[in-house]
């Protein structure tokens, strides 16, 4: 357990203590923007490739027995999830890195950041808590439990990065925008436009969750549903 819960630790603490602080400012400082992006892509990738590793060798430790209901929940959160996700990763979006130009855009939220201006940091929040409940054991706690709390802290530390680097550009954006799904439309701030998302990124998202909970979810060993 404890390889799994260092590399858990090691992810978090690389995009909590240098991504969300002072920290990334002198290392931008010094090292320029692009070699700091790939140095952090680099770390990234191996904290989350040492994660994915160590669970699989971590002792199982139940903490509440398998349900049949908690998996119906974690279906439920994933059909959620999954289509955020998705349209957080094809859609413009001006809180993604590379894209801060279209904080200055006449219309900075469209589409799926008219719901949330972090579709894809919500999506892994939803898709982390559904794994959670179904698992209901010490390591699946430990790893999707880290996903989760980044999925939270992760767009404090977004907004406070953008909010430095443009003020103009980020009061109008939050202006119309919130983080919480539909809090900004629910406060007449904004207006949901069904047509903005794309139909094509909507049907990619509903084929991929199709495929993960028919075959690709079993073909790994991890049915869905407990049999």
């Amino acid at each position: 357990m404890l390889p799994l819960a260092l590399s858990c630790l090691l992810f978090l603490g690389i995009h909590v203590f240098i991504s969300g602080t002072a920290l990334r400012g002198w290392l931008v400082a010094r090292l320029g923007l692009l070699p700091y992006r790939g140095l952090f892509s680099l770390m990234s990738a191996g904290a989350l490739g040492a994660m994915v590793a160590a669970y699989p060798a971590a002792p199982h430790v139940e903490l509440w027995p398998e349900v049949a209901a908690l998996h119906w929940l974690a279906l439920a959160l994933n059909l959620i999830a999954l289509p955020l996700a998705v349209l957080g990763i094809l859609s413009p979006n001006p809180t993604s890195v590379g894209q801060e130009r279209l904080m200055r855009a006449a219309k900075p939220a469209r589409g799926i950041i008219r719901v949330t201006r972090h579709p894809f940091l919500v999506g892994v929040a939803l898709w982390a808590l559904g794994h959670i409940a179904a698992n209901g054991a010490l390591a699946p706690l430990i790893l999707f439990g880290s996903l989760l709390a980044l999925a939270l802290i992760g767009p404090r530390l977004i907004d406070a990065k953008k909010a430095a680097a443009d003020p103009e550009a980020w009061r109008k954006l939050a202006a119309t925008t919130s983080w919480l799904p539909f809090a900004a439309i629910a406060q007449g701030r904004n207006h949901f436009a069904l047509a903005e998302l794309g139909w094509w990124r909507l049907t990619l998202a509903l084929a991929l969750y199709l495929a993960i909970v028919t075959y690709l979810h079993a073909m790994a060993g991890m049915p869905v549903l407990p049999g």
